[in-house]
């Protein structure tokens, strides 16, 4: 049986050892930058990102992949790929999902041996990545296009993404909030708690201290896995590794983990919610 490669955004934030490990592909999210374009991860690492971000974020805008960027990466594998899995950030978030499918009827018509599916993860970050590291594991077990495809939809009605800002200051820049309210929140000092959901980013309360969030966010793991025995994790942070990492090995020594990794929350997100935002995605397994 041919080999299936699975192909995510940047988005994702699937650290580069995994992909490599996995030999999965990546098609980078555009980021413009006063008059320069920059594709995610490939030009920029997330740390230099965060830096122009917070050099001038009114010069900041970013753009999801073109059909044509797709393309490129369905040539470079046809040559020794059967089949092709993407996973692609929330269709209700960005056109990712839209220009794969584009993409993927192109290509149809030229390489008509080349199997695609296209799964809308329905959610975003590391929640979008653990779907796709499932697949690729999936994938390297021997399963066929369709099995992988399955595994993919399974996690994915499992997964779950919790996020802690460190502020709200920038919270307006979703289109959620007025920019007043963001304005007024940052002045009382609350930090806002997000969790994905039906394809969309939501609101799942506020509180005064970061200690308290970072609780806050393991009783809802907790309450969230019930009487799964294993757990895979990811923990991301924007610009706040130590403290991440101190998470990771907490969330270690309370969960039964068979997956769990650090990395960078993506910078494309960090837009709205500013650095020091630290989160995590899981799922568990019966």
């Amino acid at each position: 049986m041919g080999k299936i490669v699975i192909v995510v955004d940047s988005i994702a934030c699937v650290p580069k050892e995994e992909m490599e490990r996995h030999g999965m592909k990546m098609v980078p999210v555009n980021i413009f930058f006063n008059g320069t374009v920059y594709r995610d991860q490939v030009d920029l690492t997330a740390d230099d990102a965060y830096e122009l971000l917070e050099k001038a974020p009114d010069f900041w805008k970013s753009s999801s992949a073109s059909p044509e960027e797709y393309l490129r990466v369905f040539q470079e594998v046809s040559g020794y790929a059967e089949g092709i899995l993407v996973v692609t950030l929330s269709s209700k978030l960005s056109m990712f999902y839209t220009s794969a499918l584009v993409a993927k009827e192109i290509i149809a018509e030229k390489m008509p041996n080349l199997k695609i599916e296209v799964v809308d993860s329905r959610t975003a970050a590391a929640a979008e990545g653990l779907i796709a590291l499932a697949a690729a594991r999936a994938a390297e077990q021997g399963k066929s296009l369709k099995e992988v495809a399955e595994v993919a939809e399974r996690v994915k009605q499992k997964v779950k993404f919790i996020g802690l800002l460190e502020t709200i200051r920038y919270v307006y820049r979703t289109g959620r909030i007025p920019k007043v309210a963001s304005e007024l929140g940052s002045v009382l000092s609350v930090r806002p708690l997000l969790t994905s959901g039906n394809g969309e980013i939501h609101f799942a309360g506020l509180v005064r201290r970061r200690q308290n969030g970072i609780e806050r966010m393991l009783k809802m793991m907790r309450d969230g896995l019930g009487d799964s025995r294993a757990v895979h994790c990811a923990v991301m942070h924007a610009a706040c590794h130590e403290e991440a990492e101190r998470l990771k090995e907490r969330i270690g020594k309370e969960f039964n983990c068979v997956e769990l990794f650090v990395t960078d929350f993506s910078p494309v997100m960090g837009y709205a919610t500013g650095k020091g935002t630290l989160a995590v995605a899981y799922y568990g397994e019966e």
